[in-house]
């Protein structure tokens, strides 16, 4: 992931994305030989030189001021995800000559947030990092993604499952919604951390045994994951659909919280419940007076 590379892809597909009529600009005769706007376009828009922005397209942030950023963030139409991701390309240019790739410290969950965890009993809760993996949950979110812990390394990685395990196809009920949501909140957590080597390893695994991961990579989009509403096709009980919270957890950096809800006296609440009592270990069965799965 070159830097020069990555602000110059970022701001080009941006730019491509856009047409005159969009941002108010009139439409002069001839052809086109550019989709999207042109860079002087760009440039009237921001109120730069041409020189100047076409200085920042071929990957020249360093230096460049947040007012200039803001302007470009306007004219380009980016949104809070898109914007976000403009500041931390420019920060990582301003750091000069780029840093070894290092691999980041070994990330572990204290004690006390898997007893928060293991204290939510009705709803699946877990705690995964910027590359998505899973580095602790309660049992009903184990129970929920029992594919991912089914002879997988660890850590247990979300992306890895969206992407090259054929059972997410069928797990999630908008596969392809999953699988551009995970790709875009890749790319911005690579902005965030664009020298973080076991993403840099991540993203080149994926891009190497998924065409699909590699034409949304090259897509440049990205996404905020801070909630929404998830759809899954669980084989056990049928179809859930939960609302996420994802809750940064302020004394663990870059670690996040993830709380899974079903509207209470929904088929999806009655099947939360179901896939606990599925879950649950043999002498909890008996003791409930249950049948053994």
């Amino acid at each position: 992931m070159e830097q020069k590379s990555e602000i110059r892809e970022f701001l080009t597909s941006r730019r491509a994305r856009l047409t005159p009529d969009r941002v108010g600009l009139p439409i002069f005769g001839g052809s086109r030989r550019v989709p999207g706007l042109r860079r002087e376009e760009v440039a009237l828009l921001a109120g730069v030189s041409v020189d100047y922005y076409t200085r920042l397209e071929r990957g020249n942030l360093s230096g460049v001021s947040d007012s200039v950023l803001e302007a470009l963030a306007r004219a380009l139409q980016l949104d809070e995800a898109e914007r976000a991701h403009l500041f931390d390309l420019a920060r990582a240019a301003h750091t000069g000559a780029p840093p070894r790739r290092r691999r980041p410290a070994r990330q572990k969950v204290r004690p006390s947030v898997q007893l928060v965890l293991d204290a939510i009993t009705d709803a699946p809760a877990f705690v995964r990092n910027g590359r998505f993996d899973v580095l602790a949950a309660n049992d009903l979110a184990r129970a929920l993604y029992r594919d991912l812990y089914d002879g997988a390394a660890r850590p247990v990685n979300l992306a890895r499952h969206t992407f090259l395990d054929p059972r997410s196809r069928a797990f999630y009920d908008d596969w392809e919604e999953a699988a551009s949501g995970t790709a875009a909140f890749l790319r911005s957590e690579a902005g965030r951390d664009p020298f973080d080597r076991d993403l840099s390893d991540l993203v080149g695994e994926l891009s190497t045994q998924s065409d699909v991961f590699r034409t949304l990579w090259a897509s440049h989009d990205v996404r905020f994951h801070h909630s929404g509403l998830k759809h899954f096709h669980d084989p056990a009980v049928g179809e859930l659909k939960l609302r996420f919270e994802a809750l940064e957890l302020a004394a663990d950096s870059g670690l996040t919280l993830l709380v899974y809800a079903a509207e209470p006296g929904s088929r999806s609440a009655e099947g939360l419940k179901l896939l606990g009592s599925l879950a649950a270990t043999p002498v909890e069965r008996a003791a409930a007076g249950q049948p053994p799965t």
